[in-house]
């Protein structure tokens, strides 16, 4: 299928860009340290991202978000905390809860490209995540987008059509002529139903020694590469 048409690229960002399961394991284990106990802090790292991500998806759908993905990473931890018996305090909560997630890094294959691709595309963050965190984030990586667009301010979360026919009405473009980046199917099969273009970029490490939960991408994504370099010259940008 033809690339040329795209104008604006949306990409997934929690996940996609950012590694968030080194930085809630990284935050779980100073917790324990604090506590001088251990435990599987990469699997409670995962429990947190997973039940936190269900919890977000098609938020929004029959009344108005009561939370953002902040509120969710805290009330999902507290309930970890509270099933596993762990001593944390308010301070690791916050530690783990909100500083962690403010301050994850981005995948390294990632930054270089970004301003590459933002000479031929407008390059747009479309998120679940809060703004915030994208703020937050964006200044710790020295990431640049084009515009933030976050569900938070959309009021309908992915996987409702709603979130995706909203960016492509802020953008002023037809669906077909934005393609959504992510390394879930999830989130690009939403984006194929309603027109836009899909580029799955493979993100083994995502969670951790844990396998993704779907790492095998769709065969109808338009565009299916292993890195961020790949990507843009997929896009015929040199990078």
């Amino acid at each position: 299928m033809s690339l040329s048409k795209i104008k604006a690229l949306t990409f997934d960002t929690g996940g996609t860009i950012l590694d968030w399961h080194t930085g809630f394991k990284t935050a779980f284990e100073a917790a324990g340290k604090k506590h001088g106990m251990d435990k599987d802090w990469a699997g409670l790292a995962n429990q947190l991202r997973k039940r936190a991500l269900m919890s977000m998806l098609r938020l929004g759908e029959h009344e108005p978000p009561a939370y953002t993905f902040d509120g969710a990473h805290r009330f999902t931890l507290e309930a970890l905390i509270k099933e596993n018996n762990l001593p944390f305090d308010e301070e690791d909560i916050h530690a783990i809860s909100y500083t962690a997630a403010h301050n994850f890094t981005c995948w390294p294959d990632f930054p270089a490209v970004l301003p590459k691709l933002r000479e031929q595309y407008a390059v747009c963050s479309f998120t679940i995540l809060s703004y915030r965190i994208i703020m937050d984030t964006a200044r710790k990586n020295g990431l640049s987008w084009d515009a933030v667009f976050s569900c938070e301010g959309i009021g309908k979360y992915k996987i409702l059509p709603e979130a995706y026919e909203t960016v492509a009405k802020y953008l002023q473009l037809d669906p077909s002529q934005i393609c959504m980046v992510a390394c879930h199917n999830f989130d690009l099969d939403a984006a194929k139903a309603v027109g836009f273009k899909t580029a799955f970029v493979r993100r083994p490490d995502e969670w951790g020694h844990e396998s993704p939960p779907d790492p095998e991408p769709n065969p109808k994504h338009d565009v299916i590469v292993e890195t961020f370099p790949v990507l843009a010259e997929t896009l015929g940008v040199m990078v």
